[in-house]
């Protein structure tokens, strides 16, 4: 299907709503809780998430929702999570992603990381304008949001999340404290990569990049610090509590 045809299945609004559920979950999602978040009936849920996969922007399978496996079991039930493929339109026909791979190959060619990571981080700056660093995870969530990074808040155990230079729970010169082992400390993931085409061709180069934007757009010196924790199908960096948040 054209990528046209595919976008414009987005148009009715109960279709979009469904797949923007499913979308957000990052799993697999079955037709009865489709239908209860978008609040319509089974049947119809059921027909637009077909319709959805046979656009190409679902993917759909088969599980057994209550988790168990043998006789008394159930059938499995059918389920949906967003499709791998990338879908886009521009008229006139515009061609950036070839350019973009021009620009990157010869900056890792030339070695140029370091200056690329410098205006990166100068644009999240100019992004981000005359705005305070950002202040806390919440508002984090908000800023990656606008810029299509599609974050979610994970519980992280073992202080995972926080900018921490000691071991955790340790007590530094000023008696402040990390985390203790095993603690559940909360960091902002991404579900998606903006960047994702790029970055699949030219990994350290575009990964770098994209750390040094979003620490322009969130700020270096506020409540929150991101670093590099790269998860197969999401966004290579995490956002995490700063250590300045303790002082």
């Amino acid at each position: 299907m054209e990528d046209i045809d595919a976008i414009a299945a987005l148009q009715d609004p109960v279709r979009r709503r469904l797949y923007e559920y499913v979308v957000a979950q990052g799993r697999e999602v079955g037709r009865n809780e489709a239908a209860e978040a978008a609040g319509v009936a089974r049947t119809l849920a059921a027909h637009h998430l077909d319709k959805l996969t046979e656009a190409g922007l679902l993917e759909s399978g088969s599980r057994r929702l209550t988790g168990r496996s043998g006789p008394g079991a159930g059938r499995p039930a059918k389920v949906y999570t967003r499709a791998a493929g990338e879908r886009s339109v521009s008229l006139p026909a515009r061609d950036y992603r070839t350019a973009a791979e021009l620009l990157a190959e010869a900056a890792e060619q030339a070695g140029l990381d370091a200056g690329l990571c410098v205006a990166a981080r100068r644009r999240g700056e100019v992004l981000r304008g005359s705005a305070a660093p950002c202040g806390g995870l919440d508002e984090a969530l908000e800023i990656l949001t606008a810029r299509g990074y599609e974050p979610y808040l994970e519980e992280a155990s073992g202080g995972g999340g926080h900018d921490d230079e000691g071991p955790r729970g340790s007590t530094g010169p000023a008696g402040a404290s990390g985390p203790a082992p095993g603690a559940v400390v909360p960091v902002v993931r991404m579900r998606n990569c903006p960047f994702h085409a790029v970055a699949e061709r030219f990994p350290p180069l575009v990964c770098g990049m994209n750390l040094a934007l979003i620490e322009g757009l969130l700020g270096t010196d506020g409540s929150v610090r991101a670093r590099m924790d790269a998860r197969p199908g999401e966004c290579c960096v995490v956002v995490g509590t700063s250590k300045n948040n303790e002082r």
